[in-house]
């Protein structure tokens, strides 16, 4: 019984099953890989519009206490602003300190706690991002973030203090 194999069938049927078992294998292994690409692919960029949220969160932060810090000039005393980030929870213009900000934000995109300061006079106006990754968000900004439309990477999105009735630069 030359070319029989088990259970009566010949041994090339029985071959030709296996390859076929094989292909359908592999195939399934290519579909997998092909999905898990995909989703990767879904959660880096689920991920990334978190981050952009956090960093306009955080810089805004910054902003408003960088304002804070400028409108709030102890009487007699020129409206400057804060020479370091630091001022920003412990404002020592005061006999009792203010804190105009809860707690110093790292930069979301780069998972750092260093930030560009965006300096006048040697004082900080602004913060934005150490990042020049190009952003997802590219419209749809609300005020006071409209200047971020069209931007090609987080670091020209700049959270700046400036007063009414001043030039933005």
């Amino acid at each position: 019984m030359l070319g029989v194999a088990c259970y009566g069938k010949p041994q090339a049927a029985v071959q030709a099953q296996r390859g076929v078992v094989l292909l359908v294998l592999l195939l399934m292994l290519l579909l997998g890989a092909v999905a898990a690409t995909a989703a990767a692919e879904v959660w880096a960029t689920t991920r990334q519009r978190e981050l952009e949220q956090q960093l306009l969160f955080a810089g805004e932060q910054y902003r408003q206490a960088i304002r804070r810090y400028y409108a709030s000039a102890p009487r007699g005393q020129a409206r400057t602003y804060p020479a370091r980030l630091e001022d920003l929870l412990e404002d020592n213009r005061f006999a009792q300190p203010v804190q105009h900000l809860r707690r110093l934000y790292p930069d979301p995109m780069t998972g750092q706690a260093e930030w560009r300061l965006v300096r006048q006079h040697n004082r900080i106006v602004g913060v934005s991002s150490l990042s020049n990754e190009h952003p997802l968000k590219r419209a749809g900004f609300v005020s006071p973030h409209q200047d971020f439309e069209g931007k090609t990477s987080y670091r020209e999105w700049v959270f700046q203090f400036t007063p009414a009735g001043s030039a933005r630069r």
